[in-house]
């Protein structure tokens, strides 16, 4: 076994992440994501082409030929359209499922319909109109009806947390952060199987009738891109080609905000924005059938009976005003003040989660789901369902809309009532916001973000209205607080996600309003500006999860920047390789006992040029091809090449030169690192070697360059996330907590367990 001469230089910033359960912060979850090597996949694609071509460049070609030709590009574009289309169905019967089951289990803990257990409390009482007699609540006595509310929130919880726990881990959590690194090319095994698409689909709709702070349409993602990845797999095509089962997630991940928001364009720009890292044409028209397929089979269905796909969806008749933009920009700040403090804090309490309650996921669910729905009873825009307490801000006084919003008296006192009520409901849902998104069950950030601007927004609309009275409703000139709850939401959606496009497009599709496409552009632009100028440079949330949770993740939208290193200080100079010929069986089996290295360059003779490269995985299958071929234990001294052998020779050498790759990426030690990473990121492959003068210097992989940078900026830095005085916080709440349980244990009469006081100075 060849080893090239390793030093300390280059090897010295690997060796930093090894010191503390600290420093593999940033990489702690490597080892979990395998690298996609797009070279060779592109490779793979491009064969079956040319070798279906190369009789016809040839003149070989017979009309057998010619027709098989056409016969197999029918049947593959046919495959493409089936599996496209059949994803599209699967995820729209999916979240139609899921919308039908929220809604009646949100309606369950407040009642039941007499007439039909499985009626929600609209379809029980369709036919009556005031008072429903049909509905039965649990209790007539306020209290019991309180706490019944309260149990039944904390059961759906808790058995969320349960079926995540004991049948899928990974469908715990949004998910988008992980489908955006597997579309990128580091695949996570398990993550997009059949059982995270079952327990996330059976325990979302538990989640949001629990009443948490979490959206599903994060979950949407995660649930749309496992349709994309196990309704393509069915078709031999697609289940060995990457690059085509890459095109399918995102076309799923588009088709999942697409029905999250009936907004199927915006589904597409969200793929784009946020997915994708190197969005093909292809993949645009893939997206938006999927989207369209997807959006369809969810109208179809009309899971509300109302023609309507989400329940926040409105319509807007009136236009705005240009006295209106001050208070527009005033959105926009709330909406990145909003996405800095919340992605800040969460991130923190997400650090405080997996350091002190990571053993107790489920109780941390059960304290959640008791906590929120104990305080939110009293406040009706935190007791409803978000997408429900949408659907009454957005909405715009008149007709057969009479909720109390619409009564507010010129009383000074009236308004004041109805505006602390949104301005609590904004600030608790804010904190709640930011202590249950990423607690172990399905839950995204999306609409708990829009639930919490509108409420903001609407505020500022009643103050806009007191201040501006409206005195013809008739006339088109007044203003509508709705659309301030509207505006508020694409604000605090564009703050936490710092998506611009898609989310005015996505406002758009949910009201149809083609007159506030310039106030949610200035909305979201301010938003923008306000992130871009104060934000932490990572993105968001979705970005800062891929950094916080040491996920390998390449952006090709980051400027990437490594001062006046060179690639010598980065690469792995610690590389075993393998001489094209004087290498025995034996040889090769020890090489494969004794490392764990994934690829082996090899070399010709002494030189340390190299000739090609072969992948552990193909070493291990030309060894099994050799003991099949020969029905024979192989002699430990038979001669190995991997390198052309002649004909004569092959009987007594195992020629291992066909599995070799010859097609490599290489630079010099001299090149520049911008040089590098547009290698990585254009080109996508998973290794290049470096060469000095001709020779092997080293190499340096995909998860190398991420390393190296995240060491660079350590350095600089450090920790981005959690601070010395954030640790020193977490010990004063954990020693708080302690003395709070052994007091509690002391005055009941059971024997208090000591407890360990943190050192506050570690």
């Amino acid at each position: 076994m060849d080893r090239l001469s390793s030093s300390a230089g280059s090897s010295s910033w690997r060796s930093a992440f090894e010191v503390s359960a600290r420093a593999q912060k940033p990489i702690k979850r490597f080892k979990e994501f395998h690298t996609v090597d797009w070279v060779q996949e592109a490779l793979v694609e491009n064969k079956k082409y040319y070798d279906a071509i190369r009789p016809r460049t040839r003149g070989e070609d017979s009309s057998a030929d010619r027709w098989n030709t056409i016969k197999t590009k029918f049947v593959t574009s046919v495959q493409n359209w089936l599996a496209l289309t059949l994803m599209g169905v699967c995820i729209g019967l999916i979240a139609a499922a899921i919308n039908i089951i929220t809604e009646w289990l949100g309606n369950f803990k407040t009642g039941y319909c007499q007439s039909n257990l499985y009626l929600n409390k609209e379809f029980c009482c369709w036919s009556e109109e005031g008072r429903c007699s049909k509905w039965q609540p649990w209790s007539g006595n306020s209290f019991l009806q309180y706490f019944i509310f309260i149990l039944i929130s904390v059961t759906f919880g808790s058995i969320a947390a349960l079926l995540c726990k004991a049948f899928a881990p990974t469908a715990a959590g949004s998910g988008i952060s992980e489908v955006k690194c597997i579309v990128s090319g580091f695949v996570m095994d398990g993550f997009l199987g059949w059982q995270t698409l079952i327990i996330k689909s059976i325990a979302l709709p538990l989640v949001i009738a629990s009443g948490l702070s979490v959206g599903k349409e994060g979950p949407s993602v995660h649930y749309a891109a496992c349709v994309g990845n196990v309704i393509p797999k069915l078709f031999k095509r697609f289940s060995r080609s990457y690059v085509s089962l890459s095109q399918f997630l995102t076309a799923g991940s588009a088709a999942g905000v697409a029905v999250a928001f009936a907004s199927p364009i915006g589904g597409v720009l969200f793929s784009i924005e946020e997915i994708s890292s190197n969005f093909k044409l292809s993949t645009l028209w893939k997206s938006y059938y999927c989207a369209l397929i997807a959006t369809g089979t969810l109208s179809a269905m009309n899971p509300f009976r109302t023609g309507q796909i989400v329940l926040f969806e409105v319509r807007y008749d009136s236009d705005w005003r240009y006295f209106e933009i001050p208070l527009f920009v005033i959105l926009g700040i709330f909406g990145g003040v909003y996405g800095i403090l919340v992605a800040k804090f969460n991130i923190k309490w997400v650090a405080f989660r997996q350091q002190y309650l990571s053993n107790y996921a489920i109780r941390e669910v059960v304290i959640l789901c008791l906590l929120t729905s104990a305080i939110g009873y009293f406040n009706e825009f935190l007791r409803l369902e978000m997408t429900e307490g949408m659907q009454i801000l957005f909405h715009e006084c008149g007709g057969e809309f009479d909720h109390s919003l619409c009564k507010i008296d010129q009383r000074l006192g009236s308004k004041l009532k109805f505006l602390v009520s949104l301005l609590y409901a904004t600030v608790l849902r804010v904190v709640l916001v930011v202590v249950s998104y990423g607690c172990k069950v399905p839950c995204g950030i999306f609409v708990p973000s829009m639930a919490a601007g509108a409420t903001f927004g609407r505020a500022v609309g009643l103050l806009v209205e007191a201040f501006n009275p409206c005195v013809d409703a008739n006339s088109g000139k007044c203003i509508i607080s709705g659309t301030y709850a509207f505006l508020g939401a694409a604000a605090a959606l564009s703050g936490i996600t710092h998506l611009t496009l898609a989310v005015v497009v996505i406002m758009f599709e949910l009201t149809g309003a083609i007159k506030y496409i310039v106030p949610t552009m200035i909305v979201v632009g301010v938003t923008k500006i306000i992130n871009d100028r104060w934000g932490t440079g990572f993105g968001g949330i979705a970005d800062q999860m891929i950094k916080f949770n040491g996920i390998p993740f390449l952006d090709p939208k980051e400027e990437h920047d490594f001062g006046t290193h060179s690639i010598s200080d980065c690469m792995t100079d610690q590389v075993v390789v393998l001489p094209a010929s004087g290498y025995t069986y034996r040889d090769v089996e020890h090489v494969l006992a004794e490392t764990s290295f994934q690829s082996y360059p090899i070399v010709a003779g002494n030189e340390s040029v190299v000739t090609g490269i072969i992948k552990r995985s193909q070493l291990l299958a030309g060894l099994n091809y050799y003991k099949q071929l020969r029905h024979l234990e192989i002699p430990l001294d038979t001669p190995v090449n991997f390198s052309p052998t002649p004909p004569q020779d092959q009987q007594d050498v195992l020629s291992f030169e066909p599995f070799v790759d010859t097609q490599y990426y290489r630079v010099n030690i001299n090149s520049s690192f911008n040089t590098l990473v547009n290698i990585f990121m254009k080109l996508g492959p998973k290794l290049v070697v470096v060469e000095d003068g001709g020779k092997m210097a080293g190499i340096i992989c995909r998860k190398d360059l991420i390393k190296f940078e995240l060491y660079l900026h350590g350095l600089e830095h450090g920790d981005p996330f959690v601070s010395a005085k954030d640790e020193k916080v977490f010990a004063l709440m954990v020693n708080f907590a302690s003395k709070v349980r052994h007091r509690i244990l002391a005055l009941v009469g059971r024997k208090p367990q000591p407890y360990v006081t943190l050192d506050l100075d570690e």
